[in-house]
């Protein structure tokens, strides 16, 4: 009996860790790092995540249930993937929970700065706050493509965002900067 429970847990989270692949993949593209000006650092590979769970949770939390139910699981998946991350850079098994709580920290700052970002009627806020966060350099060509691919997922319903391919659109900054 017990066997089957974890089946089906298995089996629940499967779309949710998929979801959370084409995430982090996407966080990973070039682009974002040389023509975005996002540092390719641990804590630039961070921003650039943080901002790609920030666009598919805000959709998430827009679709009705079970949307929002997947939006925490969806959170442990970034999280489990980021503790793996500080154990295989070495970091000792004393130090990952401290870590944990600072990104975990970090993690929900963002999200509610690029939330208030997306939700002002001022037009530099989002720029400002990727300044802050992300790239000082390449906030606007970061914000115009944040705008896009949110712009994107507004008609998109929960069985297309899980199964989506791409998820994201392609960054390019020159099509940013003629959309800006």
């Amino acid at each position: 009996m017990i066997f089957g429970w974890f089946g089906k847990r298995a089996q629940r989270l499967a779309p949710v860790e998929a979801l959370f692949g084409r995430v982090a993949e996407a966080s990973r593209q070039p682009a974002l790092y040389i023509e975005g000006g996002i540092p390719d650092s641990f804590e630039g590979r961070f921003e650039s995540l943080t901002l790609y769970m920030f666009l598919v949770l805000r959709r998430l939390r827009e679709l009705p249930p079970p949307a929002g139910d997947l939006s925490q699981e969806l959170i442990d998946a970034c999280f489990a993937y980021l503790e793996l991350g500080f154990r295989n850079g070495g970091v000792s098994d004393v130090v990952v929970p401290k870590r944990m709580k600072k990104i975990g920290q970090m993690f929900y700052g963002r999200i509610q700065a690029y939330e208030a970002a997306f939700t002002t009627s001022e037009a530099g806020t989002l720029i400002e706050t990727l300044r802050r966060n992300a790239s000082p350099e390449g906030a606007p060509v970061l914000a115009v493509y944040l705008r896009r691919a949110q712009a994107g997922f507004a008609a998109l319903d929960l069985d297309t965002l899980l199964q989506r391919e791409p998820l994201f659109p392609a960054f390019a900054s020159q099509e940013a900067a003629h959309d800006a």
